[in-house]
């Protein structure tokens, strides 16, 4: 299978979060959950607490930041995912959960700049 730069961008992307969230304490549940409703990037544990990642990359020059990408309607996508893979998962269900976004932008000085925003739906 040939991967796209930006499919390999993605990738990247997503490691380096993974990275960061280890050497933060959380531990991985798992990578890249697919159903019907849509993909999570990583679902990991803080604790007792379950959390789904979003994890976003934006190159150089980019109008917006990574982590004001995620608006409200991928975050309605991301709750609809989280419920599908709670109710085929029922050991976690007793868990609290929350969602992070963990953005990534590249700077001029090509250095990624990793931006974590924990519990970032919450208002």
């Amino acid at each position: 299978m040939v991967r796209t730069t930006r499919r390999l961008s993605g990738d990247n992307a997503e490691n380096l979060a993974f990275e960061r969230l280890e050497r933060a304490g959380l531990e991985p549940v798992t990578r890249n959950y697919h159903c019907r409703r849509g993909e999570i990037d990583l679902i990991m544990l803080d604790g007792d607490c379950l959390v789904f990642v979003e994890v976003r990359y934006r190159g150089g020059g980019a109008r917006q930041n990574a982590v004001a990408t995620v608006d409200r309607h991928k975050q309605r996508k991301l709750i609809q995912t989280a419920s599908v893979y709670l109710s085929s998962n029922p050991r976690f269900r007793h868990h609290p959960c929350r969602f992070d976004v963990v953005g990534i932008d590249r700077q001029s000085n090509g250095d990624d700049e990793v931006t974590w925003l924990r519990d970032a739906f919450r208002s």
